[in-house]
């Protein structure tokens, strides 16, 4: 197993005698090894191979990233926009073309099919594309004051600024796209960007952070550091970070929000989605849907669909058609053309699925499909008549399970569902507008989607929880918001006299030629 990388890519490794690549750090525009010397195996979920090693960044090393990435603050932001956002949209051409590279080191660092690989790509590629989207958030607001007495001869102007330095933290899921929907408009917006990656699958935002230094972005404006969970820690607490965005478990994201102080804070955490499927649901499109929220990337989505509540008059029929459905949900080696499911990340993210069926089946649930494992593999696994009791319910699941539960009256779902901590996303199937409004009024999630699966996707909508989901929102023309501050500048002025002429109305009537 072997991540294939071609010259565009020599400046920021180096190989062992057995070939294998040891990846460096990136700080003020230069590439290197952190003074620990120390190194990470980073392996492959395909078949647990060594594929590279990252830099085992110290505190110490952190530091430095620290200082390099405070001092690279004016380069960016006196950068004019036009050109931050040309830079950007020159990111997009060398993805281009670095594009097997980077599918590559998808497939193999991450497990995903060939498809996802690509798909990721391709959705980081157009976000970048819509870079003018974003800037539309930058714009400020006029404010006159003579509404309010103490204000007469007072006006305003509301504006955006960069935030300063902002610390990105990305999870294993979506390696590349998710780290970059944070640097983009972090550094559209104006502000320095330190990323520190999933040390699970590093490998494609390293390559992602050599394609911004060759793209325009002053090249001390983004820094990259790799090394053990506890250094994004460290450096969340350090007071000259002035914005943490992170990605990842409800209770990583508790923790950043204890030790970073007084700083702006974005999280998007954990998720429980329920999919409300209705009486009157068409049936044979809600079951294709489910699944696909389902299973999708082996389940490993923050807004997958990770329980499915089906209203009693149809319940019967609509477990068959899953039951039916799942059949096309093969796992296997994502490199093969008729895998739909590559491994999960780690066979200790299978164990922990694996106990949640266990828990379900031992409780009195029906397995009917899956259920079984080997290394970092899962089967795409149906369970029916799930009781409520059952964890699966109610913790994260992050694997390919469908759990089904059966209910009877709308109200009673809506119930279940929120009776979760999350409140990330959910999905209700329904041809009734008024139940559609019904559920997705009452449910107390960040996003109901009607009649398809919850999806990120490349961002057109503001994406985010409430609950123990996360705080603020990502999106194009939101993520904007959390790398801004917004600032008031008052101008008081001569008032009403402004309007005094010396001229009479007849004079400024006759010299303007109305008279």
């Amino acid at each position: 197993m072997k991540i294939e990388l071609n010259s565009f890519f020599d400046e920021i490794y180096e190989t062992d005698e057995k070939g294998i690549p040891n990846f460096k750090i990136y700080s003020g525009g230069k590439w290197y090894f952190p003074v620990t010397g120390e190194f990470i195996d980073v392996r492959s979920p395909i078949d647990n191979s060594l594929v590279a090693r990252i830099s085992a960044a110290s505190e110490e090393d952190a530091d430095r990233v620290l200082n390099d990435a405070y001092k690279a603050k004016p380069l960016i932001r006196r950068m004019p926009a036009i050109d931050r956002m040309n830079a950007l949209t020159a990111a997009s051409q060398l993805i281009q073309q670095n594009f097997e590279a980077l599918r590559n080191s998808i497939v193999i660092n991450n497990g995903k099919t060939v498809a996802d690989a690509a798909g990721e790509i391709k959705s980081t590629m157009h976000r970048l594309s819509l870079t003018f989207e974003e800037t539309r958030k930058i714009f400020g607001d006029y404010i006159p004051g003579d509404w309010a007495e103490e204000n007469v001869g007072k006006y305003a102007l509301i504006i955006r600024e960069p935030v300063g330095l902002v610390l990105a933290i990305s999870p294993f899921n979506y390696p590349l796209f998710i780290t970059f929907t944070k640097a983009i408009p972090a550094l559209l917006a104006g502000n320095s960007v330190i990323i520190k990656p999933p040390s699970a699958d590093p490998i494609p935002p390293i390559l992602m952070t050599k394609i911004m230094q060759e793209s325009g972005i002053p090249p001390a404006a983004l820094s990259l550091v790799t090394g053990k969970g506890s250094l994004g820690s460290y450096m969340a607490e350090s007071p000259i970070v002035d914005v943490v965005t992170f990605t990842g478990s409800t209770g990583v994201g508790k923790e950043l929000t204890k030790i970073s102080g007084i700083k702006k804070i974005h999280l998007e955490l954990g998720g429980k989605g329920a999919a409300i499927i209705l009486n009157d649901a068409d049936l044979p499109d809600a079951a294709t849907k489910t699944l696909a929220g389902s299973l999708k990337n082996a389940g490993q989505r923050c807004d997958a669909i990770s329980r499915v509540l089906v209203q009693s008059g149809v319940y019967r029929d609509f477990c068959n058609l899953l039951a039916e459905g799942i059949k096309e949900w093969t796992a296997g080696d994502p490199r093969d053309e008729g895998s739909k499911i590559g491994p999960m990340i780690s066979r200790e993210a299978v164990n922990h699925v694996m106990e949640l069926v266990e828990d379900a089946v031992n409780r009195g649930a029906r397995l009917v499909h899956g259920g079984k494992s080997r290394e970092n593999y899962m089967e795409a696994t149906l369970l029916l008549d799930v009781p409520l009791e059952a964890r699966i319910m109610w913790e994260e699941t992050f694997g390919p399970v469908v759990p089904v539960h059966e209910f009877r009256t709308i109200d009673e779902a809506i119930e279940i569902a929120n009776r979760s901590e999350y409140g990330l996303d959910s999905a209700v199937f329904t041809r009734d507008l008024n139940s559609a409004w019904k559920v997705a009024k009452r449910l107390e999630v960040g996003e109901v989607t009607i009649n398809n699966y919850p999806a990120h996707g490349v961002g057109f909508f503001p994406f985010g929880g409430v609950k123990e989901s996360g705080l603020g929102r990502e999106g194009i023309g939101y993520s904007i918001d959390e790398f801004t501050n917004m600032k008031t500048i008052v101008f008081q002025t001569a008032g009403a006299s402004i309007w005094e002429t010396e001229k009479t109305p007849a004079e400024i009537l006759s010299q303007a030629g109305k008279l």
